[in-house]
């Protein structure tokens, strides 16, 4: 193949696009900045009442489009909305206008302040940083005039090329416009890889120079490989070629098996009612994730036991057939503060009290959880799988066990900490199942932040030494004829499905976009191949050299 350029990033969601770049820098332009009249904002009083218009227009916005999409999307925007508003955020803005900063200078200084708090956290909160960014120009835009910066709507086919995109840039785009996305920016568990997942458009993180290419460039992106090509001589060719799989995959209708019949349960990741009525529409054996914190970011109180067994049922009740829902508890804390429940002030909430560490303190919060979530499976007859999230002890994993089995109902935990991939032998004496939560297994075992581009081959789920925590979680259970599954972005790629299963995986579990692409591709590979596949990935030496032997193995 000749090319002129050939740019590698992280791969995220799968797929292969031929289209012009639009390349975006959406910043205030520097002329609108000139012409603002600070004088007329002189007075402390004045400036910051004109700072809550321009937020609450911001906020406003996003909760618009919030309300235009589902799912992630949703909740994501969401957040940004209540984070346009925080009243810290307010406070820090209100402290450099009476230290007698002009208003715009106040705007900047407030955000920076934050951004090197998130930043100082690391870990999940520092993939907020984007959002903050992302919220300084809009509230820039609204002081001085002009239209929010942002991706807009592109009106013809294209390759979306960015520094960095904002959940409000993502999740309102058009997937039979934008083609794939590419960014220099993020890993793969950002929100525009996310987003991307759930739109189901190709998508590249981490690209090293994207944004240095011309407006137009024709660009043929492959999301599987994490490449970035000008000039690709066969590229219609294999555009074709992608677009006739994808249509194969697409008439996939479960249930989950390999070639030569060995079952492996799909399933679906949801947030809500609405989400989990989706999902029980795709062919999925049940939900293997529902994560119930999602309900209650914008909480201030706790709900009632009576009001959350409603929340539950409304998820459990479409799976009333013979299929199952995996009910996480209260993964509250880092990057999804709920009001009611996490600790301020933490210097590292990543690695702080979150999680199942929030009972630790405050046991009723659990306990009452539990008896909704048992309440909600005897009103609606549905089976519900009950984890935790953040289990680091077999201690931690006999105690909730015991709480979860004296309700009647079946007692997992998540594998996120890398101690409890190591134990996991001993936590399966405890518990009925594991399931493994690859995004934060991937992040604690390379100790990198998800959201440092120049530590994205780190945060890869291909990493060796995660395939290889995943390998011991997964035999453990082998051992002890219990169901290990992956819920974690990794569940996503089909390729890597492959590898999950011949580690001995036993369910998958993912966004409902990705379902028919990771069923059907498992449905083509026999078990063995799969196991082959297993140990190619395990030996390899790199993520990179672990795709590409995957790859030539499977085709």
């Amino acid at each position: 193949m000749v090319t002129d350029t050939l740019l590698r990033g992280t791969p995220v969601v799968p797929g292969v696009a031929h289209a012009p770049a639009l390349v975006v820098r959406a910043e205030v332009s520097p002329e609108a900045i000139a012409r603002f009249d600070t004088a007329q904002y002189a007075d402390t009083e004045a400036a910051l009442a004109a700072y809550d218009a321009a937020a609450a227009a911001v906020a406003d916005g996003f909760v618009r489009k919030a309300a235009a999409v589902s799912g992630d999307a949703a909740k994501v925007l969401t957040a940004s909305a209540g984070l346009a508003k925080d009243k810290g955020l307010r406070g820090a803005v209100n402290k450099y206008l009476r230290a007698g900063d002009d208003l715009l200078t106040s705007v900047r200084s407030g955000i920076e302040q934050f951004v090197t708090v998130f930043t100082g956290m690391g870990g999940l909160m520092a993939e907020r940083v984007t959002d903050l960014r992302d919220i300084e120009r809009r509230v820039i835009a609204q002081l001085v005039g002009e239209p929010e910066p942002g991706v807009g709507a592109p009106e013809s086919p294209c390759v979306l090329v960015a520094e960095d995109l904002a959940p409000s840039d993502t999740a309102g785009l058009d997937p039979a416009v934008v083609q794939a996305l590419v960014t220099e920016r993020g890993g793969p568990t950002s929100h525009t890889a996310i987003i991307a997942r759930q739109l189901a458009i190709p998508c590249v993180v981490g690209v090293a120079g994207a944004t240095a290419l011309a407006n137009g460039t024709l660009l043929l992106v492959d999301g599987a490989a994490g490449t970035v090509e000008t000039n690709a001589v066969d590229a219609e060719a294999r555009v074709a070629a992608d677009a006739e799989q994808r249509a194969a995959l697409a008439t996939w209708e479960g249930p989950g098996r390999t070639a030569d019949g060995v079952p492996v349960k799909i399933l679906a990741n949801v947030a809500d009612g609405e989400s989990a009525r989706k999902a029980a529409g795709a062919p999925v054996q049940g939900v293997g994730l529902f994560r119930t914190e999602l309900c209650f970011l914008n909480r201030k109180e706790e709900p009632s036991v009576e009001e959350q067994t409603s929340i539950y049922g409304q998820v459990l009740q479409p799976f009333g057939d013979d299929r199952y829902v995996v009910v996480r508890t209260l993964d509250a804390g880092s990057d999804k503060p709920v009001a009611f429940a996490t600790h301020d002030g933490e210097e590292n909430p990543a690695l702080g009290v979150r999680g199942l560490r929030l009972s630790f303190d405050n046991p009723g919060l659990l306990d009452r959880q539990l008896d909704a979530i048992a309440a909600a499976t005897a009103e609606t007859g549905t089976e519900a799988w009950v984890m935790a999230p953040m289990v680091a002890t077999v201690a931690e994993a006999d105690e909730f066990a015991a709480k979860v089995h004296d309700r009647g109902l079946k007692a997992g935990v998540m594998v996120e900490v890398p101690s409890a991939a190591l134990l996991a032998h001993r936590m399966l004496q405890a518990v009925d199942f594991l399931s493994i939560g690859t995004n934060d297994l991937t992040q604690y075992t390379m100790a990198a932040d998800r959201m440092a581009t120049d530590l994205a081959h780190l945060t890869d789920p291909w990493q060796p030494a995660v395939l290889q925590l995943i390998a011991i979680t997964a035999e453990a259970g082998r051992q002890a004829r219990k169901p290990v599954g992956v819920c974690g972005e990794a569940a996503a790629d089909p390729l890597l499905a492959c590898v999950l299963v011949g580690m001995g995986v036993t369910s998958l579990s993912m966004a409902a976009a990705a379902v028919r692409p990771v069923g059907a591709r498992l449905s083509t590979v026999p078990f063995g191949l799969c196991e082959e596949a297993a140990e190619a990935a395990l030996s390899a030496s790199d993520p990179v050299a672990g795709r590409d032997a995957v790859r030539a193995l499977l085709g």
